[in-house]
């Protein structure tokens, strides 16, 4: 299904839509990936919608992402007596690990891990950071507090240590039976949450074995601070705006996006930006003026996607969301600016001939009349190093790997044709130059540049590049065998 955009959207599935109805108007209308959030839902419940999807894709002849992002480990505080207590500024309040229900003096916190790592000093968040707390005193079984930013605390509220790097492994007992889970439905995404270091990352690049793609998901400074590393051993990242806004003042977000968006892209590897996109829209069939400005600076960025929460799986509008994000993107994407802004972000790569091959097909069809870049991938690795180079002319990638073609949903302006098995350049000229007259693409009159690897089917053996006529007597007249 041609978008008239290059950037994605990514739309959470959830009550507000859960049928086929629902999910087929959100694909038909801009969600490019649909997002699977294991930390609701059961299993009957994430595999009837994966089926749905999947039936969807089958009915529209579609080529459309699976993202299941995992839970990972969720620290609270116990329960209190009363179910709540108001703690004011300036207050002390005990943390511990007694089995007993809390008061307005203390209250159990059951992860003795995060007392063994505790120093005086550190800052202890609660309720999404709407108290905050500084340790004055700790043990290896307590933290002795003064509350810096008072109110109510409640029952089992989350907690945050942004000050400290947890001795926690990104995946809970409950994650890893989701993963399983999750990869033998065969989803093509697992976003992994609580990432603070590259050891969570190949841990579950282990775990998944090749069958589902790793995004891992920054959130915690930790995981800021060992980007590079992180980056290195994941196949994609999502800037989870919500907790990291949380752990870090919150007018350090922005800027930490814009990096990362930018790192991502010069790395070849998709990036999704996330969390109160269009939070309003949960509510309202209309967003705020900032909220579409915040949509629009992703785009600006040259962000692969960008995404919808609540707003689609349990919001009121799902479908005037996706509408508004796709809205959104056409019109950044025909600002003069936006062009402006890619090309001088853009960074010149010297590493391998598939790099040398990419950049070309950029350049010509930079400074000739092509239509599209239409470049044959195995596992996808060329189509990435197309989207990095944020073409002006539409990238199809064509493949015998439905995976691939999922997978490469997430990605900026690749559009994904399926194709057989191919052991001739001739052969693939022509299956391009067809797919790109059957989808809309360009006319018999046209030109194409078409890229490739020789031998066929080996990934990773970009080296050939050929601009092609799409009137396939003249490519049987002139092209090489």
């Amino acid at each position: 299904m041609r978008r008239q955009r290059n950037t994605k959207i990514v739309a959470t599935l959830g009550p507000s839509s859960s049928d086929y109805e629902m999910i087929r108007k959100l694909h038909e209308t801009g969600a490019d990936v649909f997002r699977l959030n294991m930390s609701h839902g059961s299993h009957d419940e994430i595999r009837e919608r994966h089926r749905i999807i999947r039936e969807v894709e089958r009915d529209l002849d579609s080529t459309i992402g699976i993202l299941a992002d995992l839970q990972g480990p969720k620290l609270r505080v116990g329960v209190f007596a009363n179910g709540e207590e108001e703690l004011a500024e300036g207050a002390s309040f005990r943390l511990d690990l007694e089995d007993k229900e809390g008061d307005a003096t203390r209250v159990t916190l059951p992860h003795p891990e995060i007392f063994q790592v505790l120093e005086v000093g550190a800052q202890l968040l609660v309720n999404d950071g709407k108290i905050r707390l500084k340790v004055v005193d700790c043990g290896a079984d307590f933290a002795e507090t003064e509350v810096i930013a008072g109110g109510t605390i409640s029952n089992r509220k989350g907690v945050n240590v942004p000050d400290v790097v947890l001795p926690l492994a990104a995946l809970s007992e409950k994650d890893r039976s989701d993963l399983e889970f999750v990869c033998q439905l065969g989803v093509d995404w697992l976003a992994l949450s609580f990432v603070q270091r590259p050891e969570d990352v190949t841990e579950a690049r282990d775990l998944a074995g090749g069958r589902a793609s790793i995004l891992s998901k920054i959130e915690k400074p930790a995981a800021v601070k060992s980007f590079e590393a992180i980056l290195e051993v994941s196949d994609g990242i999502m800037v989870a705006r919500g907790d990291l806004g949380v752990e870090l003042p919150v007018q350090n977000v922005p800027p930490i996006q814009k990096q990362l968006v930018r790192r991502c892209r010069a790395a070849a590897k998709p990036v999704i930006v996330a969390t109160q996109m269009l939070e309003s829209m949960i509510e309202s069939p209309m967003p705020t003026r900032a909220e579409v400005s915040d949509v629009a600076a992703a785009i600006y960025e040259g962000t692969d996607a960008v995404m919808l929460s609540a707003e689609s799986a349990a919001g009121q509008y799902p479908v005037e969301a996706v509408q508004t994000m796709d809205k959104v993107a056409q019109e950044v994407e025909s600002d003069p600016t936006y062009r402006e802004i890619i090309e001088a972000s853009r960074k010149t790569v010297r590493g391998s001939v598939a790099d040398g091959i990419v950049v070309a097909a950029r350049e010509i069809a930079e400074t000739t009349d092509i239509k599209a870049i239409c470049c044959f991938t195995h596992g996808g690795k060329t189509a990435l190093l197309t989207a990095r180079e944020r073409p002006h002319v539409p990238i199809l990638a064509l493949t015998p790997l439905r995976g691939t073609g999922r997978k490469l949903a997430l990605s900026w302006g690749v559009n994904c044709v399926m194709t057989g098995e191919l052991h001739r350049f001739k052969q693939a000229v022509v299956n391009a130059a067809r797919a790109a007259r059957t989808h809309g693409y360009a006319t018999e009159a046209d030109q194409i540049v078409v890229t490739a690897g020789v031998p066929f089917n080996v990934p990773g053996s970009t080296n050939i590049l050929r601009v092609a006529p799409c009137e396939e007597r003249l490519i049987f007249a002139s092209d090489p065998e």
